[in-house]
């Protein structure tokens, strides 16, 4: 048989609330960071696109353009993009996943200094 108690959480384990918050926060920067790997392949394709009518419908030379010296680096981006989209993903998944540890750290030990406390039931068994 069970039987309920009430208490308080007075404290909550830094250790963990700092897993948890990177636990989310890593996932959430991969999202972010896949965006990000997308943005800068479609941007460059769009910059290529760019330039080629400028050259064709104003007659402006290729020097004259100005992202003209950087043409051989945005035509190998807009192909390769399963190339391009890893590095930033992981840098900004890696960077969340930090930023969401710190965070709940921060928070727990924010929680712990606090005089308040949460209430809870738990369920405990009798003791025979």
């Amino acid at each position: 048989m069970m039987r309920q108690v009430n208490g308080r959480v007075v404290v909550v384990s830094v250790r963990a609330a700092m897993i948890a918050g990177a636990w989310i926060a890593f996932p959430l920067g991969l999202v972010a960071g896949c965006v990000l790997g997308a943005g800068l392949s479609w941007f460059a394709g769009a910059v290529l696109s760019w330039q080629l009518q400028l050259s064709l419908t104003r007659g402006v030379t290729e020097q004259l353009l100005p992202f003209a010296s950087q043409v051989p680096l945005l035509g190998s981006v807009r192909p390769s993009w399963s190339r391009v989209s890893p590095p930033p993903r992981l840098s900004v998944g890696c960077f969340a996943g930090l930023v969401g540890g710190r965070v709940g750290g921060l928070v727990a030990a924010s929680y712990n200094r606090s005089p308040f406390g949460v209430r809870v039931t738990v369920e405990v068994p009798e003791e025979s």
